[in-house]
């Protein structure tokens, strides 16, 4: 049985047999809760809450966006993962839904040079790639849920239409864009400005969007009364029906504003959503202290997090005090080595090769583990997994410093054009027009059942204030174009029909093949930090799942940014003002450069798991928002 803990936390552990939901907001938690309780499996529960998610939290995610998802179905064998030896198994019924969507075609080298960029912008339409977030859960119901399909809509299409509780965060999101909106993209000013800045603890509504999901839902019950082919109509009427009409419609006359302050078109076309369909693949796997973690393939940035536990491995950290100067250290310093991998060979295996499994491997770990030092190391550090040298994005040059003899890909002036002129600033994940607060992010969420399944999916993009509204749709493109580097032959390079190497990363853990931890967390880069943290004092220190979420968060921002403008940090550290002055001191002492934030501000990670027949669950109290539910 999972620690019930006896150290104070901000809520309890949750225990149960029956069902727990976990989620970055309470609505789509009690969402899901309902579905569960309505003889939903685990995956029609996910689907409901992940839709609500696109309606309660427009600031961190939307229809338009992506959803990677990782899960476990008991009533299937599922694929064959991807161990470090490239053959292993990852467990019966352990699956991928890919959930990011790719370039549009015309999305080349070359028309990036014909714009005069060598990044691509983190607002607008430019960035814009195929929305994946609604195929990708119509999937995850099709194939692994039981639920009709107004079953799991009913809950999205009520909140849209009849109005959800404005949030804080929401509310500074719009205030921070208002500018913006007012001056550039009317049609968000119509939706989020019709009655002046919408004030936390309002009641907000956006029949726009509630509109959307009603006729793709009457499309679909139109079509016949067979649960698949409702699905299936419903994955038409977005990707070849009225919605992507609509989007056609818009993109064909739109031009607008973006970070550049230049106007621009999307490259995206109704073609490109046609030819598009969610996938499953995979996990990629790594045994470590009795359990087989899986994550996504390395077009999103999940194997990081398993580079870093094969380094910790063999570092001592099962050991050390998991709130000490030491374990912070040796965390952040693997972090460092894990990433700089991340930015040199990283990217979509369908376009490029990714030697995965040498970077997985235990000798590659034992080369890469003698690299953690005493001291802070102030260089990014790629690898050289089978001999092959590393080179990084253009942009690396010039903003972390790298050691003498490792080659940057420094594009040609024709291969970048002139250098673009950022008129306005950008923060996290989202983009915002003034100097106030303003941050686009990602949302979480995880479910386990009473029948043995177990998902968990990090659902992002569309944000509010990076994408102008589509007028009749209620909801904005995404960004995650963004993310490409326009540095020609590197994994990661922009490309027709390949994936952005995303930051999106959920998280599944087996005990002995069976499903036993689900996690993860919003946050970009810092995803892969936070939900390690929370991992290792779970898995090494006994916290239970509560525990290890309340303790103090910290991360590096060391390595470069995956969101425009692509900036870095050497050796700077954030981290919660609860770890202690001691702390901070001594890890000032090792070099690092340590920003002291308020004391409940990073990280929003949630968990379910299931031990010895009980399930559990802990939600973030970070933002006063996340929640779980369960019994």
């Amino acid at each position: 049985m999972l620690p019930q803990g006896s150290s104070f936390t901000t809520r309890p552990q949750l225990a149960g047999t029956f069902g727990m939901v976990a989620s970055t907001h309470w609505l789509a938690t009690a969402s899901g809760m309902a579905v569960l309780e309505a003889g939903g499996t685990a995956f029609d529960a996910a689907v409901a809450a992940g839709l609500v998610l696109q309606v309660v939290e427009p600031h961190m995610n939307g229809l338009g966006g992506e959803a990677p998802i990782i899960g476990y179905d008991a009533g299937s064998s599922g694929p064959s993962g991807t161990g470090p030896s490239g053959t292993g198994p990852s467990g019966t019924g352990v699956f991928v839904l890919d959930g990011q969507g790719p370039a549009p075609g015309g999305a080349t080298l070359d028309a990036f040079g014909a714009l005069d960029l060598d990044l691509v912008p983190g607002n607008g339409l430019l960035p814009a790639c195929v929305p994946a977030a609604f195929g990708t859960w119509m999937l995850l119901l099709q194939r692994h849920g039981r639920m009709r399909l107004r079953d799991v809509m009913q809950y999205a299409i009520g909140y849209a239409r009849d109005g959800y509780p404005m949030t804080a965060g929401v509310s500074a999101g719009i205030a921070a864009a208002e500018p913006m909106f007012r001056e550039h993209w009317p049609t968000s000013a119509g939706l989020y400005l019709a009655g002046g800045v919408p004030a936390a603890g309002s009641r907000f509504a956006n029949p726009d969007l509630a509109a959307t999901y009603q006729r793709i839902l009457d499309e679909a019950e139109a079509a016949g009364g067979d649960r698949d082919t409702q699905i299936e109509a419903a994955r038409r009427a977005f990707y070849d029906g009225f919605v992507a009409e609509a989007i056609g419609s818009y993109l064909a006359g739109a031009e607008v504003m973006d970070v550049t302050g230049e106007r621009r078109q999307a490259l995206l076309s109704p073609a490109d959503l046609a030819g598009w369909r969610a996938s499953a693949e995979p996990p990629v796997t790594l045994d470590f202290a009795g359990l087989t973690v899986c994550k996504t393939g390395p077009w999103g940035q999940g194997p990081v997090f398993l580079q870093q536990l094969a380094l910790l491995d063999g570092l001592g950290v099962a050991d050390m005090d998991p709130a000490g100067p030491d374990f912070i250290h040796t965390v952040v310093e693997s972090a460092k080595l894990a990433f700089a991998d991340r930015e040199a060979w990283y990217g979509d295996p369908r376009f490029a090769v990714v030697p995965l499994a040498e970077l997985l491997s235990p000798s590659y770990a034992t080369k890469r583990r003698s690299l953690v030092g005493p001291a802070a190391s102030p260089d990014l550090r790629p690898g050289a997994p089978g001999g092959a040298g590393p080179r990084l994005p253009g942009y690396v040059t010039g903003e972390v410093r790298i050691p003498d003899g490792m080659a940057s890909a420094e594009p040609t002036a024709e291969e970048s054009g002139a250098a673009a002129r950022p008129a306005w600033e950008v923060t996290g994940e989202g983009t915002r027009a003034d100097p106030r607060p303003a941050r686009g992010d990602t949302c979480h969420l995880d479910v386990a059942d009473r029948f043995g399944n177990m998902v968990s999916a990090t659902p992002s993009g569309g944000w509010l204030q990076s994408s102008p509204v589509i007028p009749g749709l209620g909801f904005c493109l995404g960004t995650r174009a963004q993310m490409f580097t326009l540095t020609p032959g590197l994994p990661n390079s922009l490309a027709p029909g390949k994936r952005p190497r995303t930051t999106l990363t959920p998280s599944l853990a087996l005990r002995d093949g069976e499903p036993y931890l689900a996690f993860g967390t919003p946050g970009g880069d810092q995803q892969d930090q936070w939900t390690l943290a929370f991992f290792l004092r779970h898995v090494l220190a006994g916290m239970n799942l509560q525990e290890a979420i309340d303790a103090p968060a910290f991360h590096t921002r060391h390595f470069p940014s995956s969101f425009y403008p692509r900036e870095s940090s050497p050796l700077a550290v954030d981290m919660e003002e609860r770890a202690g002055a001691a702390v901070v001191g001594e890890l000032r002492r090792r070099g690092h450069q340590v920003t002291v934030r308020p004391p409940w501000s990073l990280g929003r990670v949630s968990a379910v798991a299931r031990d010895q027949g009980m399930l559990y669950a802990a939600a973030n109290p970070r933002g006063m928002q996340g929640y779980a539910a369960g019994r």
